[in-house]
């Protein structure tokens, strides 16, 4: 069973309360060096970003549905995963929203067949790797997930309570 457009559903929500709670956020908290692998809230926000991207491309290079991923193939190759593409929150924001609904068609858009394709792709530093699409898939919605957290860890630490992350909230009830 394919299990994606599921993911994309929660994935896209999580992104919205997440952005939601950080708005409460002063300027300074915001850019704030917490010592978190990307520094701060808007650091961190900003690789989840970054991520994003670095792998949306990745696939839509080899994409049976192009079109779902055109907006993808214009943007640069970040060249860091620190890289800053964005200083402005509201400019990141609008970003991420534009980035959950590609991938919520992109994933509508894939069939079984392009789920067990293999892919071929460069990391940033070159090497070279043939993975399943199917696991990279998992892949990039488990490193939002991981980040997601750090900055919920972040909020909490400025007194923001994030509420429920559990994707069971999202899942429909079977019929009774």
């Amino acid at each position: 069973m394919n299990q994606f457009p599921l993911l994309a559903k929660y994935n896209q929500l999580m992104n919205q309360r997440q952005y939601e709670a950080v708005t409460s956020l002063s300027m300074s908290e915001l850019y704030e060096n917490k010592g978190a692998f990307f520094k701060s809230v808007f650091g961190t926000l900003n690789h989840i970003i970054v991520g994003d991207i670095i792998w949306l491309k990745r696939f839509a290079e080899q994409s049976s549905s192009p079109k779902a991923l055109s907006y993808i193939l214009q943007q640069k190759m970040p060249k860091s995963l620190d890289a800053v593409l964005f200083s402005d929150f509201e400019e990141l924001k609008r970003e991420r929203i534009i980035i959950d609904e590609i991938i919520i068609n992109w994933i509508k858009s894939l069939t079984s067949y392009d789920l067990n394709k293999c892919i071929t792709y460069r990391s940033i530093n070159g090497k070279l790797f043939i993975k399943p699409l199917v696991n990279l898939i998992h892949h990039l919605f488990l490193h939002q997930v991981h980040h997601r957290g750090q900055v919920t860890t972040l909020l909490a630490q400025y007194g923001v309570d994030f509420g429920e992350t559990d994707l069971v909230e999202i899942i429909d009830a079977c019929g009774v």
